[in-house]
């Protein structure tokens, strides 16, 4: 589906209430706009958060946890 905002002063864009309840987006989220070549991406901060938990956790195993990561740590500087 497409939907048209306009720039208005100040270089606000008001996304269509439509798009905003279709996205989840609620009032006084942070947004992130990410550059992909002559388009922009719009994500709830909250997305972005999941998309590199989502990376990590392909990185680490899906077992890894905080506490492990600082026990390695831990043991790392030698506080074990």
């Amino acid at each position: 589906m497409t939907y048209q905002a306009k720039l208005i002063a100040g270089g606000k864009i008001v996304i269509p209430a439509e798009l905003r309840k279709a996205l989840g987006f609620q009032t006084g989220d942070s947004l992130v706009l990410e550059r992909e070549g002559d388009s922009i991406v719009i994500k709830t901060y909250a997305q972005v958060v999941r998309e590199v938990q989502k990376e990590f956790r392909t990185m680490v195993g899906e077992g890894y946890s905080v506490d492990q990561f600082l026990a390695e740590r831990r043991a790392d500087w030698g506080e074990e």
